[in-house]
Parts: C-alpha cells; structure tokens; sequence
C-alpha cells in the first residue's frame, strides 16, 4: 500500500506538487484536443520498499504528433518508520518535455520541498529551456518570466543553473537559459511555499505558451532541423548520465524507479556521436560513455525505449559503484545541498 508522509509540512508539499501536475498535463492534453487529437497522457505509479516508504505517479506521454517524450512526474519518499534517516521526507514535481518538431524547445522544471529531521527543510527550484534550434524570443519570453516571478533572486539563480548545466567535455551548456535556486529557505516558511507555488505555475504556463506558439501552423520539419535535433538530444542524454546529480543519486539509493527516472531522457540519440565524445571526457568517466554507447547501441540512430532506460540505468549504476570517487565529476551550482544522496 502507498503511504505518504505525516508531517504537516510534507502533506502541503504533496497538495501543491499534485496541483502543478493536474494544472501542465490539462495544458498540454489540452494542446493535443485544440489540433483535434486524443489524449495523451496516461498515469503510471511506482512505489518505494512496496509502498511502505512513499512512491507517485508520472503521467507519460510518447510518440504523439506533439510530443515525442513527455513526463510529469509527483514523487514523495518518507522515512517516517525510520527515524535515524537524515532525510525525513522529500517531495517534487520534476517534469520533462521533448516535443516532437525540432523548433519547438524541450523543457525542464522541477520543484521539490526537502524535510530533514533536524530541521533545515528547503524548496530546490528549477527551470531550463532546451532547444535544438536556439530561438532568442523563445529564450527572452522564458527569461523575462522567471525573472519576474523570482525578483531579486534571479540572478544567482541564472548563474547557478548556467553553472550546473555546463558540459565541460563539449564546452557548451544543455540548454538556452537555466534557473536553478538550491535551499531556499527563509523565516517565513508560507511565503517560501508561495513563491514556490507562484515559480511552478508561472514556469509551467510560460513553456506551454511558448510551446502553443512554437506549432501554430508549423511548416514540416526539414532534413537539416531534424538532424539537429537528434544532435541535440544526444547532448542532452549525454548531459543527464554522465553530469546530472539528482539522477545519478536517485539511481545508486535505489533501483525501484529505473524508468521513471529516465524519463528525462528523449527517444533517439546518434549512437556515433555519443561515442565520439569517449575521448573529451576525463578518464575516469570514459567507462561511463562506453555503457552508455553499449546500452543504446542499435545502429546509428539508437532508441531509448523502456528496455534501453533499463540497461542504461544499470549502466550508471554499475560504473559508480565501481569508480565512487568519479562521483567528484558531478555537476554543481555551486551550492551543494544537504546530503541525502546516503540515505538508504
């Protein structure tokens, strides 16, 4: 049975997370009925130690005329039965969109309520534009959003997440902009969860109208746009599995969301460009690479369907168990939350 936390603090996390999943998967189902097509969304749940330590529910959608990978994601993991955790309960929404026409960009946005039992709860808040083909009013339209909504925050939260999302190997960032603002938290725990609630909402509604946009009587992709999507979604695969923190952490604490956390991840990548970036990489993640090209190999262009989430789940998995001080290549902000990657 699926239980969720007790605390006060955590069921109101849980009401708002859920509330920002209903508010972006109507948007975009609704983006699907305007053009005259089916639903897209449907739900899958996963459960944590059999549900006894939390779980949620994604709502997935692929392949459509719209989106090529969609994930809205609720999670909830809670240690109320253990109380020697550091990590009390933790509570997001992390939603990942890769629509299915190069010149629409992909999206990244998570927002999640971290209660650690001795005190020092905090909101990590995140928000990147992805592109294939960079569009510098999509970008100003995201910007000019997120800074409104976050004020005088926003620009170390630009600078942090410009940070995080640099791939030192390719001498790039992931995506056009990124917002990334690590522990907040301030005496007034109702105005944080406000302007947690006023960030999701703002960011979810601006992808999903810049999105609308992107598609409005969009020409058919050319051969030129659609190799420069596959390109990029290979940069973006490549960032997530060999940088990203949070889904390295989630996969070595436990293996009973392998799918669910690849859901970041688009449907093809170039197997050969993968594998040419074996070399730019330090060498202790050249390992790393060769799982990755090994756990999508299927020809040039590889499918990253559920099995190939599987194997490269395993893949990263295996390598950092087997090279644990690699972990120090990791992306970082610069502000290194408290840790709850130990937390098994």
């Amino acid at each position: 049975m699926l239980t969720f936390a007790q605390s006060p603090s955590a069921i109101a996390a849980l009401a708002q997370v859920e509330g920002w999943q209903r508010r972006f998967v109507q948007r975009l189902d609704g983006l699907h009925s305007a053009r005259g097509q089916a639903r897209a969304f449907a739900p899958v749940r996963w459960v944590r130690d059999d549900g006894r330590h939390g779980g949620g529910t994604r709502w997935v959608a692929m392949d459509t005329p719209l989106l090529g990978r969609a994930s809205v994601n609720v999670s909830q993991v809670h240690y109320d039965d253990l109380p020697d955790k550091q990590l009390a309960s933790a509570t997001a929404l992390s939603t990942i969109v890769h629509p299915a026409h190069p010149r629409a960009p992909s999206v990244h946005i998570h927002v999640s309520w971290t209660e650690m039992r001795a005190g020092g709860s905090y909101w990590r808040l995140m928000a990147d534009l992805n592109p294939a083909l960079p569009d510098a009013d999509q970008t100003a339209r995201f910007e000019a959003v997120l800074e409104s909504v976050a004020g005088d925050l926003y620009p170390d939260a630009k600078a942090q997440g410009d940070r995080y999302f640099f791939i030192p190997a390719l001498d790039r960032h992931r995506g056009a902009t990124h917002f990334y603002l690590e522990g907040h938290s301030t005496a007034d725990a109702a105005a944080d969860a406000r302007f947690a609630d006023a960030f999701a909402c703002a960011a979810l509604d601006a992808y999903a109208a810049i999105l609308d946009d992107a598609i409005i009587d969009a020409s058919a992709p050319t051969a030129a746009e659609e190799a420069a999507q596959l390109a990029y979604h290979t940069v973006y695969l490549f960032q997530v599995l060999t940088l990203d923190r949070g889904t390295t952490s989630g996969l070595l604490v436990h293996d009973q969301n392998d799918v669910g956390i690849m859901g970041s991840l688009p449907a093809r990548v170039d197997v050969d460009l993968l594998k040419s970036w074996r070399g730019r990489v330090p060498e202790a993640q050249r390992s790393l690479v060769d799982g990755l090209v090994a756990a999508v190999r299927d020809g040039v262009v590889g499918a990253v369907d559920t099995e190939t989430k599987r194997a490269l789940a395993r893949a990263v998995r295996a390598h950092y168990r087997a090279n644990p001080g690699a972990l120090v290549l990791q992306a970082s902000g610069g502000k290194l939350p408290p840790t709850v990657a130990n937390h098994r």
